[in-house]
């Protein structure tokens, strides 16, 4: 029997038994009248040209309980790139939409944004482009829930994709924010940033700052760094987004700030999950897990300061060793845990993953006690349509534009 265990402050919905992903379809198909739902994949030029990314089109295609779907591209420059995209985009899902985050009518629009004083973010950063697709998606107005994934997922199928549709879809449940949730197991256990970083620095933050409902929250999550969420439209407008590699956590911290408890849940999408894993990135600590863990730490400093947390720099100093003398116990426990189900694992490795996350929060209380504040947070979408409300239909134009000039 799974694991039914009900813990922390949000609900947990489990896969049981032997769940029929056709019932599932069922439901979702008496709930989207009244909640239809728009699917957001994000991909790079990198990735569209895999395999993977052609067979969650594939699947995509097929599901009829989507009311359509929106594909924006990050790091693409070149218009023959983005219209390689487009093609391989619509020679499975000739309804999708596509969206050039990155091209010139779109970056024309993002500079008339930072003139109204509205920061938007990397221009590279898949949060500014998650943003812009969500933007497009509400202003287009037909949909109350948008369901987000990545583009390099290996083991998709309409089981997952119901699932992780389905706490906010359905018109049974109350649900307004849904995280998926699954196990990155092969030969050997993955998920390292989850494992070795974020959760340990929860509990040691929870060390340091005492009683902290947040925290809590947070250590609620079983995979906080999953990629994989839906949220009603009516809270996607309120939020903010990370525009840098803290998207994720910053997009749990505004669920947290926007959202009841009780309208947040996480799901299990799947028993195992597959995707490209992330360099370490040891002796680069601009790429890589290595940024990812200094770009999420800053979140949680900046988080908890607005909250009434105070660092300082020796408070931060502290916090790096209970981090890792943490961590280093942690490996402990993965080491069993991989011993009873005959894994490959390599202590050694693992705890010189933690001396690059240690470092990495060190380089992350540096930047936060240089600079309290850090960068603005890309704006609420309600912010942008009160600076100007012609920015809606300016979005739905340029995609129509940028499809057509694509040949599409």
């Amino acid at each position: 029997m799974g694991d039914f265990y009900q813990h922390g402050y949000i609900a947990t919905l489990h896969r049981l038994g032997k769940p029929s992903p056709e019932e599932l379809e069922q439901k979702l198909m008496k709930s989207v009248n009244r909640r239809p739902i728009a699917l957001l994949v994000p991909v790079t030029l990198e990735d569209s040209r895999r395999v993977t990314f052609g067979n969650i089109l594939k699947v995509v295609s097929e599901v009829p309980y989507l009311r359509y779907v929106v594909v924006t591209t990050g790091r693409v420059k070149d218009r023959e790139d983005f219209v390689e995209i487009c093609r391989k985009v619509k020679s499975y899902c000739p309804e999708a939409v596509l969206l050039w985050g990155t091209g010139p009518r779109m970056s024309t629009m993002v500079k008339r944004m930072v003139k109204l004083g509205l920061p938007v973010g990397r221009e590279d950063g898949k949060g500014r482009n998650v943003w812009l697709a969500c933007g497009y998606i509400i202003a287009k107005g037909d949909c109350r829930v948008i369901t987000i994934h990545d583009a390099d997922i290996v083991n998709y199928d309409r089981e997952l994709l119901g699932r992780l549709c389905f706490p906010v879809a359905s018109h049974i449940l109350t649900y307004e924010f849904s995280k998926g949730y699954y196990s990155r197991v092969t030969d050997r256990m993955y998920g390292r940033a989850t494992r070795l970083f974020v959760s340990p620095l929860i509990r040691s933050l929870k060390d340091m700052v005492g009683e902290s409902p947040f925290l809590d929250y947070m250590d609620s999550f079983r995979y906080p760094l999953a990629g994989e969420f839906s949220i009603s439209v009516s809270l996607a407008r309120v939020n903010q987004v990370a525009g840098d590699w803290g998207l994720e956590v910053s997009t749990l911290a505004e669920v947290y700030r926007n959202c009841a408890i009780k309208r947040i849940c996480q799901v299990d999408i799947c028993d195992n999950y597959e995707h490209k894993h992330q360099p370490l990135s040891r002796t680069n600590p601009k790429k890589g897990l290595s940024r990812m863990a200094e770009d999420i730490a800053k979140v949680f400093f900046r988080t908890l300061a607005s909250q009434g947390a105070i660092f300082s720099t020796g408070s931060i100093q502290s916090l790096v060793g209970m981090y890792r003398r943490r961590a280093y116990d942690l490996t402990e426990h993965h080491e069993a845990d991989a011993i009873l189900n005959d894994l490959i694992y390599d202590r050694h490795a693992e705890m010189s993953a933690v001396d690059t996350f240690a470092q990495a929060l060190v380089r992350a209380g540096e930047a936060f006690m240089e600079d309290p504040l850090g960068k603005p947070r890309i704006p609420s979408w309600n912010r942008v349509i009160a600076a100007d409300p012609a920015f809606m239909e300016e979005i739905i134009r340029i995609a129509e534009k940028d499809m057509k000039e694509a040949g599409y």
